[in-house]
This record gives C-alpha cells, sequence and structure tokens, in this order.
C-alpha cells in the first residue's frame, strides 16, 4: 500500500514537472515568430513549423524519456509535433474565414477550439503510429479532449490583442504535454504486482 501511495506521489510529481516544462515552451513559441520571419525566403509552412521547436523539443524528450520507443521515433515525434502545429494553424485560419459572419469572438472560439483539436488530434494519430504508442483511443482522449477545450484561448488572446505574448500556447502545451505524458505511461511495461499508473 505505501509503495502504491509513493508512486502516485512521484506520478503526480513528475506530470507537474511536465506541465512545468510545456508552460515554459508556451512562453517562448509566441517570442519566436519576429525571429523567424528575419528568414528571408523559407516558405511560410516552414516558418510556421519553426514555431513549434521549443514544444517539439519537449515532445522529443518525453517520448525518448517516458517510452520504450527508439530514438528515431521520438525524432519523428517532433516532426509529427511540427507538422501538427502546422496543421493546427492552417485549420484555424480556414474556420476563421467560413465564420466571417459572425462576431469576432465566437469566431475565435471556434477557430480556437478547431485548431486545438486538429493539434492534437495529428499529435495523437501521429504518436500512436509509434512502435510503443498507445493503440488505444482511451489512451489519447485526455490529450484530445484538453487540446480542443484549451484552443478556446485563442479567443482570450485576440480580445487582450497578445503578441509576443500568449495565454493559449502555454495552456495548450502544458496540458497536451501532461496528456501525453500520461498515454505513454499507460504503454509502459510494468514489473508483476506493480499497480496501474494514476
Amino acid at each position: 500500500m505505501a509503495d502504491a501511495i509513493a508512486a502516485s506521489d512521484t506520478s503526480r510529481h513528475d506530470l507537474l514537472k511536465v506541465a512545468a516544462a510545456g508552460i515554459a515552451t508556451g512562453l517562448l513559441t509566441p517570442l519566436l515568430p519576429p525571429l523567424i520571419d528575419k528568414l528571408g525566403g523559407s516558405p511560410g509552412d516552414i516558418r510556421i513549423a519553426l514555431v513549434a521547436v521549443p514544444f517539439a523539443a519537449l515532445v522529443l524528450v518525453l517520448v525518448r524519456r517516458g517510452s520504450a520507443n527508439p530514438g528515431w521515433a521520438a525524432l519523428a515525434a517532433a516532426i509529427v509535433t511540427m507538422i501538427a502545429f502546422v496543421c493546427a494553424v492552417h485549420a484555424a485560419i480556414l474556420v476563421d474565414a467560413q465564420a466571417d459572419g459572425l462576431a469576432k469572438i465566437p469566431r475565435n472560439i471556434l477557430a480556437g477550439l478547431t485548431g486545438g483539436l486538429v493539434g492534437a488530434g495529428i499529435m495523437a494519430l501521429g504518436l500512436a503510429l509509434l512502435p510503443a504508442g498507445p493503440r488505444r483511443f482511451a489512451a489519447w482522449l485526455p490529450m484530445l479532449i484538453s487540446g480542443t477545450v484549451t484552443g478556446v484561448l485563442l479567443a482570450l488572446d485576440s480580445a487582450l490583442d497578445l503578441d509576443l505574448t500568449s495565454v493559449l500556447y502555454p495552456v495548450w502545451q502544458a496540458c497536451v504535454a501532461v496528456g501525453l505524458a500520461q498515454a505513454l505511461r499507460a504503454r509502459l511495461p510494468r514489473p508483476a504486482g506493480a499497480t496501474a499508473p494514476a
């Protein structure tokens, strides 16, 4: 019983560290576009993907250290994260354009929900295909739900007219990183007699 409580405390502590790392990458994300815009000649999608590098680096570390995946799979996970970021941005822009008749706040909420879902969904799909990625939909559900719901913070960023800072990125990246860590832990082999992670 004491071992189970200690393991639960360690799990919570580890998840708090993952959340803190997600907040840190989320604080860096909005600072990158002005720097990346100075790279002349690179296509728009490449510039958008480069904005995701801090979060992709966190995903690489989580997949490498928190799963039984080989090293190449961690790099693939980082690339999938950058692709997901590009797709999320394009999905949000598309929904924003399609909802042109709505007021700004509802339009931003819809765009944020869509971008959050697309970003988390593509990550979940891509990472589930890794050798040690969880194949059960239920393992990815917390990441999908939190990624979608926190997407509404795009409306807050827009209402506050934030540029070099953001509420969306730190919260979204922290929630998705924690969901990813939980999904990866669900697939880790456990010794006989060990309890499932909390």
